[in-house]
């Protein structure tokens, strides 16, 4: 478990957060620009001194300013990989992985070199120096580099947010299997809700300084009083799937969740894989009658659990399913329409078609 509390004061803003993240997994830290995310993750590596705050990792104490605790940063073991890729560029790339292990304590276990070069995709560019690689090639070096000093926290500060979307999507899949492979603690910084859904278990809200929630990505998804997320035009819930069967000739799969089944375009993953699969509330219409004679493929039984205001002349319903919440967003016309209220038994529908562009494959370990 890794425990988080600190204030600090800057001209004109101020820190004041704490938050608990379960370990191991990967728990992503999001919020917009400014407000004190790449701050936190400074501050729990040791790389900025709060005034007041404790960080202990597992049980291990790595600050307590009450107790006069500041453990230095090098003795933390926290692998840190920043926005811009800060290799050395005087070095080859081989020699830049290897200054990684070269940090790492001798008694410590951790992934070896040859393992790290295979799992990043990275032995043809050992020879190279930085200045001859991609912005993508150039972050998994230094995330191989973070891994080879063998961290008790792996901490990633936007590591793809200088990237364009290519690149971001060519270094996805490697950050995935790291996630996978070792199962280290992750804590990691963004404001991208795509990469939040690839890799992320859990999640803290930030906003301004302060926490507002943390909680499960699944959770706080469906959280509709949560404006910097459900404001947002992609909002929506996150479904924890099974691939249950594919259908070939319709050029559809089955997914199961919690409180029923998706069918979406056609998939590659073998049936038994699971994923997470996220149902924009735009994507989601209401009707107070089972349709009948549509294309829609899913037209779910759902109940209306909530609604409220989610932009101007809009409302934003909460609806359940079984074990699963939906989320939908209509205008207040339709509310006022069909008499929408809560309680009331409704039918959530969902075109197969919304999937195809805003499904990657979302493996959960689980």
């Amino acid at each position: 478990m890794l425990e988080v509390a600190l204030r600090h004061r800057f001209p004109g803003f101020a820190l004041d957060t704490a938050f608990i993240a379960p370990t191991p997994g990967v728990t992503a830290v999001f919020g917009p620009s400014g407000c004190g995310k790449s701050t936190l993750l400074a501050a729990i590596a040791g790389l900025l001194r709060p005034e007041e705050g404790r960080v202990a990792l597992d049980g291990a104490v790595l600050l307590d300013t009450a107790a006069r605790v500041m453990m230095p940063a090098e003795r933390r073991r926290c692998g840190v990989v920043f926005q811009d890729s800060r290799l050395f560029p005087h070095l080859s790339v081989e020699t830049n992985l290897r200054y990684g292990l070269r940090r790492a304590p001798r008694d410590a276990e951790g992934p070896g070199f040859a393992e790290v070069v295979d799992l990043l995709g990275i032995a043809h560019l050992l020879p190279r120096r930085p200045a001859a690689l991609s912005g993508g090639e150039r972050q998994r070096v230094a995330l191989g580099r973070a891994l080879l000093s063998r961290p008790r926290l792996l901490l990633m500060d936007e590591p793809l947010a200088a990237l364009d979307a290519p690149r971001r999507a060519e270094v996805l899949p490697f950050l995935a299997r790291v996630r996978d492979r070792f199962r280290a603690p992750i804590l990691y910084v963004t404001h991208a809700l795509d990469e939040v859904d690839r890799l992320a278990d859990n999640l803290v809200l930030m906003e301004a300084g302060r926490v507002l929630a943390a909680d499960t990505v699944e959770a706080l998804s469906t959280r509709a009083d949560l404006p910097q997320l459900a404001a947002r035009r992609d909002a929506g819930a996150l479904l924890p799937c099974t691939v249950l069967a594919h259908d070939p000739a319709r050029g559809l799969t089955r997914l199961g969740f919690p409180g029923g089944e998706l069918r979406v375009p056609l998939r590659e993953e073998p049936p038994g894989t699971r994923m997470r699969v996220r149902v924009r509330a735009r994507d989601v219409s209401v009707a107070t009658e089972e349709p009948r004679g549509l294309s829609v493929q899913n037209i779910l039984p759902v109940t209306l659990e909530s609604l409220g205001p989610a932009a101007p002349h809009e409302a934003m319903l909460r609806l359940r399913l079984g074990g699963a919440v939906l989320l939908a967003r209509v205008t207040d016309d339709a509310v006022a329409r069909l008499a929408l209220r809560p309680g009331q038994r409704l039918w959530a529908l969902v075109k197969s078609a919304a999937f195809a562009a805003n499904t990657p494959s979302l493996e959960n370990p689980g």
